[in-house]
């Protein structure tokens, strides 16, 4: 157990089974710069707690990553991070992200927020600041996960961002106050984020994008994984085009979202195409309407064998339509309007 190895390692005691010497010296070591109230007297000067397991603030999703699960949290903030957690998704992506992926995230982030979803990231720059950003500029919730302790902002050009979060917010740290980033530390960030949410967004990634690891330790745990295509020539989309290659998938907004990791009936509306006037005519006159040429006027003989009906019920339907404005006549011949033209050219799909 971790209390055992604690004890043991401050304590002077042997070296426990299954470690090697210089591992052990090496854990030694580290154990002796350990103090443990000054940690906590720099919290609670700082305004943050600690959450460990079996804390009523504990969030019991974090279970889930076994003998990965952090020895506890440092949290700033005044709402509950077992609470919080329970609605969450995690918007991560690329730091130096293109315009496109700013948008996307800010809007994203924006749209979750309205819906009452909390949104988490890692406070770093690029896709996180704006989905951050996204979540506050609405009213909303937003977490931030960082690889430092919480009490040493990082980025430094994020310190008011991440002092924002801390009043709006949570700033969440598995590293105890003043302790800084390093890369090892960036990834361990990460299966928290993935843990605490119901699902993660990537929304720009290169190949080798960290917030791809993230979305894989999201996969590993059994959670929604969701990504935002970009253009097929952007580096930046080509880590999130290939997680859509596999289980993750494809969202554009908040409300695909929502429907990937919302209970049971939270759907997305239908997208659809604008709904046209000539949309709304019964079957038969869509059809003698179509049969007119676009470039001159036709008699109500070859209207008829175009619409493969009657010349008598053809010249019903040009009257009906003549009267909504989509024909007009021309001598013993029917022609288009320039209602009907520009109605038709509206309701052509682009190549």
């Amino acid at each position: 157990g971790r209390a055992d190895v604690g004890r043991a390692d401050t304590g002077g005691g042997d070296r426990l089974p299954g470690v090697g010497a210089v591992r052990w010296a090496g854990l030694v070591a580290r154990a002796g710069r350990a103090d443990p109230e000054r940690d906590l007297a720099v919290a609670r000067a700082a305004g943050a707690r600690f959450v460990a397991p079996g804390h009523p603030e504990w969030p019991g999703q974090l279970d889930d990553l076994a003998d990965a699960r952090p020895l506890g949290l440092w949290v700033r903030g005044r709402p509950s991070l077992r609470i919080w957690a329970l609605r969450s998704v995690a918007v991560v992506g690329a730091r130096a992200c293109t315009a496109y992926g700013t948008h996307v995230a800010a809007t994203l982030a924006t749209g979750l927020a309205e819906h009452g979803w909390v949104v988490v990231s890692g406070g770093a720059y690029g896709i996180d600041a704006a989905a951050h950003r996204g979540a506050l500029a609405a009213g909303g919730a937003t977490v931030a996960v960082l690889a430092s302790g919480v009490d040493r902002p990082y980025p430094r050009g994020h310190t008011a961002l991440i002092e924002r979060i801390a009043a709006q917010g949570l700033v969440v740290g598995e590293l105890p106050p003043g302790d800084h980033p390093t890369p090892s530390r960036f990834i361990l960030r990460n299966r928290v984020i993935a843990a605490l949410t119901r699902g993660t967004v990537v929304v720009e990634a290169a190949c080798r994008s960290g917030s791809l690891a993230t979305a894989r330790a999201a996969q590993r745990l059994g959670r929604h994984t969701m990504g935002v295509p970009g253009p097929v020539t952007s580096a930046l989309s080509a880590g999130v085009h290939e997680l859509l290659r596999g289980e993750a998938a494809l969202v554009t907004d908040a409300a695909e979202v929502i429907e990937m990791v919302g209970d049971m009936g939270e759907l997305a509306p239908p997208r659809t195409g604008p709904v046209l006037p000539r949309d709304l005519l019964e079957p038969a006159a869509r059809t003698v309407l179509a049969a007119l040429p676009g470039d001159r006027a036709a008699p109500a003989g070859e209207v008829a064998l175009g619409a493969g009906t009657t010349p008598d019920e053809a010249i019903a339907k040009l009257y009906e339509l003549r009267a909504l404005g989509y024909v007009e006549r021309h001598g013993d011949g029917w022609k288009l309007t320039r209602q009907a033209m520009i109605s038709a050219r509206a309701g052509r799909t682009p190549c």
